[in-house]
């Protein structure tokens, strides 16, 4: 089996149109269309949902390539703050199903993005009901709970920046001036439906937050364990490893300089994040024409407008 490193050389350097249905298998094995559950994205007719066609949010989140990069690097954030993990720890089943938990999260991102309005109130509902039964006391005996407001604004704050960042490495589209500002100010809707509070609503807020919250966060040994399982999640596709690598990497990638540090990444890490931005790169137009039929395409047809619309800014 060919190195990691090796590996995304090679995808960095292959022509794409072979590869289209192979990398539809890939993605409905990993992240199967059953894991949408019962949300029903083609009706009612003409319901834009809480963001609608025109909005940033169904643009940014429509590149999948970016949500899967940027998906993991919120993870890989999220491990950093002591109480937030701790409710992963003593709650989750991360230990025994990490893909699991991975494909409920994109299962809830996609559906508060595309979904009709009642559909997508009826999902926060839903996780704020989860969240009220989820406390305890983190290492050093201070309380958390999940609905706390501040661990709510920290988690959606990690997840946006890293959405953001993977659509504007990795989607082949030019960020328009005050497209950031508009994508913070509309995803904070769902962060402040499940009781997040003070969240931050455009580029120069998330940035003041994170320089803010910077004391709170440490890489503990919780965090490290964590992030060694998710460095070891197998994704049932071929070269199931290699592609984890791919992602992850690519991933690292969007990390913000402050966090590489406390990380402690090594050079030869931050090398094989450099390569797997470049080989995501390059594949990622892939990608976008061997899944022309997910939620986003649905949504759109719902709504009576074209699925390309979303790789243009009005």
């Amino acid at each position: 089996m060919p190195s990691p490193s090796s590996f995304l050389a090679r995808v960095a350097g292959a022509p794409i149109r072979p590869v289209r249905a192979a990398i539809r298998h890939w993605v409905l094995s990993a992240f199967p269309r059953a894991q949408a559950g019962s949300v029903d994205y083609d009706h009612p007719h003409g319901d834009p949902g809480w963001f609608g066609p025109d909005s940033a949010t169904w643009r940014v989140h429509s590149d999948f390539p970016g949500m899967l990069a940027g998906g993991l690097a919120a993870l890989t954030l999220q491990s950093l703050h002591p109480l937030a993990l701790a409710g992963v720890w003593d709650h989750s089943n991360f230990r025994g199903d990490l893909l699991g938990r991975l494909r409920r999260t994109t299962a809830f991102v996609g559906g508060t993005t595309y979904a009709p309005s009642a559909q997508t109130e009826a999902l926060i509902e839903h996780v704020r009901q989860i969240h009220m039964h989820i406390t305890g006391h983190g290492e050093d005996g201070r309380p958390y709970a999940a609905n706390d407001p501040a661990l709510l604004t920290w988690v959606h704050v990690t997840e946006a920046y890293s959405f953001l960042q993977g659509y504007r490495r990795y989607s082949h589209v030019a960020l328009p001036v005050g497209a950031a500002d508009r994508y913070y100010s509309e995803v904070r809707r769902i962060a402040e439906a499940l009781g997040a509070s003070s969240v931050p609503a455009s580029a120069h807020t998330v940035d003041a937050y994170f320089q803010r919250i910077q004391p709170e966060l440490a890489y503990t040994e919780r965090s490290r364990i964590v992030l060694g399982l998710l460095s070891q999640v197998r994704l049932p596709v071929p070269a199931a490893g290699l592609s984890r690598d791919l992602f992850l990497h690519a991933g690292a990638a969007l990390l913000p300089d402050w966090a590489i540090e406390l990380l402690g990444r090594t050079p030869r890490q931050q090398r094989q994040a450099g390569l797997a931005q470049h080989a995501l790169w390059a594949v990622a137009p892939v990608f976008r024409a061997a899944l022309k039929d997910g939620i986003a395409s649905r949504a759109c047809r719902r709504m009576d407008v074209p699925a390309e619309q979303l790789q243009h800014w009005a």
